[in-house]
């Protein structure tokens, strides 16, 4: 895919899921592709943090890209729950409260 093809394809992601319903940090599940809305509890390094909803609190890595966000600021993230324990959320993209749309287009 061209490189304008893939951010026009991610900007669709990530407008899709902001307007999408958001999965609680208690419900989530190995594997899952999920959307959650929550706030920065704590940023743990520079690719990664703890964000909470209300309903738990879950790591989020956005490695090896900065994380966009600090504490105290609501964000939504968009990604992929790891398959192993304790839960992870691997982010591809964000959502800020401003309405800034951020990717992660550097993986490990």
């Amino acid at each position: 895919m061209k490189p304008v093809a893939f951010g026009l394809a991610l900007g669709v992601l990530l407008v899709s899921a902001a307007g999408a319903e958001t999965t609680d940090i208690a419900d989530l599940r190995p594997g899952m592709s999920v959307t959650l809305t929550g706030t920065v509890e704590r940023v743990m390094d520079e690719d990664e943090f703890e964000l909470a909803d209300g309903t738990g609190r879950v790591r989020v890595y956005v490695g090896p890209n900065p994380v966009p966000a600090a504490e105290g600021e609501t964000l939504t993230v968009i990604g992929t729950v790891d398959d192993d324990l304790p839960l992870e959320v691997y982010a591809t993209g964000a959502v800020l409260a401003d309405g800034t749309e951020v990717s992660f287009p550097y993986r490990y």
